[in-house]
């Protein structure tokens, strides 16, 4: 519920500081010419979610290319270590994730901006591995006391490839550094999963919940932008 709370203020806030440029920025009866050129960097939320979790570490850098006036090719690449301790067992899930698409910026800029309000579509793929850290023997008789194994079990060579929409923001804060945020809905396409167990977190797609082949996220990105011509 926190998460959800920050991301609309976070939201909020960004809608109002795109207003606050429009309103700052006087339209010009004269050609324009737009920038075009690369922009990368780090989404925030992996770090900041590593220092406050200890069952969790993350890092991951974002970039886009503007392709056409209103199009951009976008990647992020990443690497994810989440534990999860579940009822009757505890797993550990490490790997690494590629994410590439393209991007639909519906935001009509006024003379010198380059803000961004999004929709984009993604594909998603993730090579990982996964460990059993411990898990206790199911058994109906309460005679007994739980039968827990700690050896550890592991599962190398696992990926899976996903489908995901995304809906965000750019807001530049100062020249050629941007603020980005964006939720993400992803539905999953194909996975492998160990023998006589299945996946319980995938790196980049996130927590994978029995019976249902979808999953949500979130990013907060700070990047600079390098122009590298104008049209």
């Amino acid at each position: 519920m926190k998460r959800i709370c920050l991301f609309f203020i976070s939201l909020w806030c960004s809608c109002a500081l795109l207003e606050a440029q429009q309103n700052a920025v006087s339209a010009r009866d004269t050609l324009v010419q737009e920038r075009y050129g690369l922009r990368v960097g780090v989404d925030l939320s992996k770090p900041l979610r590593s220092l406050l979790d200890d069952a969790y570490s993350g890092f991951a850098v974002a970039g886009d290319f503007r392709i056409a006036r209103r199009y951009y090719i976008a990647a992020e690449l990443g690497n994810e270590n989440r534990t999860l301790v579940e009822p009757n067992i505890d797993v550990t899930a490490q790997g690494s994730y590629l994410k590439g698409g393209v991007n639909y910026n519906a935001y009509e800029n006024w003379f010198g901006m380059s803000n961004l309000l999004y929709g984009g579509a993604h594909l998603g793929f993730s090579s990982f591995r996964e460990s059993i850290n411990s898990y206790t023997i199911y058994t109906t008789n309460a005679y007994f006391p739980e039968d827990l194994r700690t050896e550890t079990r592991e599962f190398s060579g696992l990926n899976a490839i996903w489908l995901e929409v995304q809906l965000g923001m750019q807001v530049e804060l100062f020249s050629n550094f941007f603020l980005g945020l964006n939720v993400q809905l992803k539905r999953l396409i194909t996975q492998k999963e160990p023998d006589g167990f299945a996946n319980l977190y995938i790196p980049g797609f996130g927590k994978v919940t029995e019976g249902s082949k979808f999953g949500t996220g979130y990013s907060y990105t700070f990047s600079y932008f390098i122009p590298i011509f104008k049209n």
